[in-house]
């Protein structure tokens, strides 16, 4: 693997946590209380963030291959 490709594929990771993450706050007020994240606990808030930076990866993904 090239180093560029080692930034390139860094820099979508790191968007996607950016902007799951944005997102998940976001519509954190609009979320049922079991599905909000408490800090410094494991819970199900955590893993509806988790799955929301998920699917921001999979879309940066997808329109990357678009192009």
């Amino acid at each position: 693997m090239s180093k560029p490709s080692v930034l390139v594929n860094f820099l979508q990771a790191l968007l996607a946590i950016v902007l799951g993450n944005v997102a998940y706050f976001v519509l954190a007020p609009s979320l049922p209380p079991a599905a909000r994240h408490h800090p410094f606990q494991p819970d199900l808030g955590l893993a509806v963030d988790f799955w929301f930076c998920l699917v921001a990866y999979g879309l940066i993904r997808t329109a990357r291959r678009w192009r």
